[in-house]
């Protein structure tokens, strides 16, 4: 039959962090950024999973369940903005928040803001910033992680 291809492109990264304070989705083309983030989480008891690219976002998202993804706008495959975009149409994703992590031009944010992504971090990212955004979206106003269910939308997108 000849050899299997792997489905992965690149290995999904997951590591348990014991009495963790939320799990993100850090998604980028680039290994050392998406190690930078996850080591900056990590140290703050935030559990991280990663992915390369959107197309692989989609592709896991569904079993890692986290609070929050962070999504570069430059990738192969499946740019951050539509992946933002696909992960606002679907019900058990539209509640997600969403920070975008990249240069951050004027058309990023206003395109990101249409697709309604709840916040922009600009590269070269300060840590200690990346952290507070994370964890503010994580936790939201009651400091408590956000679960599905809840009424309260993330970020206070009213639509529209």
């Amino acid at each position: 039959m000849g050899k299997r291809r792997t489905r992965w492109p690149v290995e999904t990264y997951s590591r348990v962090v014991p009495g963790a304070s939320g799990r993100v989705l850090v998604v980028d083309d680039n290994k050392v950024i998406r190690q930078l983030i996850r080591v900056n989480l990590e140290l703050e008891g935030i559990e991280v999973v990663t992915a390369a690219d959107g197309a692989e976002c989609l592709e896991v998202v569904h079993q890692v369940r986290p609070d929050l993804v962070t999504l570069d706008v430059v990738m192969p495959r499946l740019d951050g903005l539509r992946t933002a975009a696909r992960l606002r149409t679907d019900p058990r994703t539209s509640h997600l928040p969403l920070v975008i992590v990249s240069a951050c031009t004027q058309y990023e944010i206003e395109s990101g803001l249409d697709v309604g992504v709840d916040a922009f971090l600009a590269k070269p990212f300060d840590p200690g910033e990346l952290v507070r955004v994370v964890q503010r979206l994580i936790l939201g106003p009651l400091g408590r992680v956000h679960e599905a269910g809840d009424a309260e939308p993330a970020a206070g997108h009213a639509g529209g």
